[in-house]
């Protein structure tokens, strides 16, 4: 994952992570279809995740009375997905870039902002860790959920 610029404040945090579970929904849709059976399901739930967190940015973001970014009509996967294996791989680096992004926001995020962002990172973490495990990826867990490596 590349470096990129701190966010300044909540706004602009809570604005990234929003770019983040856009892109997060959009990659679902080639990860699922590649995935059968429980693994399936699990990236329907994921995806469930990221658009009730996406849906509740946006309601935020507008009431507060600023732009909200539009959702894009795709974005550039990391790498083709064109089996299961690629899929997995897929849904690990999909759930360890917006982990990245929510991380981010902790330090500028304050009260119940703080609070979404930090479960938001943990629900990414734990999510990451379910993907290596069926991946068959060790180790399994991430020692520092969102830190770039």
């Amino acid at each position: 994952m590349s470096r990129r610029q701190a966010p300044a404040d909540a706004r602009q945090a809570l604005a990234d992570a929003l770019t983040a579970e856009y892109a997060a929904i959009y990659a679902y849709g080639p990860i699922g279809v590649r995935l059968s059976g429980a693994e399936r399901r699990g990236a329907r739930s994921a995806e469930a995740a990221h658009r009730a967190r996406r849906d509740a940015l946006v309601l935020q973001l507008s009431a507060d009375g600023g732009q909200v970014s539009a959702d894009r009509a795709g974005y550039a996967l990391p790498f083709p997905v064109t089996d299961q294996a690629g899929a997995l791989r897929l849904a690990v680096e999909i759930e360890e870039r917006t982990a990245a992004f929510w991380r981010a926001a902790l330090p500028v995020t304050s009260g119940a902002d703080r609070t979404r962002a930090l479960n938001a990172l943990t629900d990414c973490a734990v999510r990451a860790t379910r993907w290596r495990r069926a991946a068959g990826v060790t180790p399994v867990t991430a020692a520092f959920p969102g830190r770039p490596r």
